[in-house]
């Protein structure tokens, strides 16, 4: 099982960004595919989720209306394009798996996830 991030760099406040996730040695459309971040010195939280095979969708209420997660099956890939940039979403990105029915009480929860890609470095500044 491999999950590789990529997209991240250094952004203005205000910026956009577009975080990819690939997937691969599972069956894609069995699992859902969160995207959680981790500044220095805070916890691992949930931003978002995509959940097969109805493609639910899921935010943290912080980046609701500026984040858009979305998936591309054929790809075995899933993005979260980051509007409207803040300094606060300064962080490291992971996407992760979980083979689990996932619902608005548990996609944020990092124990839900099996798999972990290494992350990618997101910087808001000016």
């Amino acid at each position: 099982v491999r999950l590789v991030e990529s997209g991240g760099g250094l952004v203005q406040p205000g910026g956009s960004l577009r975080l990819s996730c690939a997937a691969s040695g599972f069956t894609f459309d069995d699992y859902a595919i969160g995207w959680f971040r981790q500044a220095p010195g805070k916890e691992r939280e949930g931003v978002s989720c995509i959940s097969n095979p109805v493609s639910s969708t899921y935010y943290a209420d912080s980046v609701k209306g500026r984040f858009t997660i979305s998936s591309d099956n054929a790809k075995n890939t899933v993005y979260l394009q980051m509007n409207g940039l803040k300094p606060e979403d300064t962080a490291v990105y992971y996407c992760a798996a979980s083979p689990y029915l996932l619902h608005d009480s548990s996609w944020a929860t990092k124990f839900s996830y099996d798999y972990w890609g290494q992350g990618t470095q997101v910087t808001v500044s000016s």
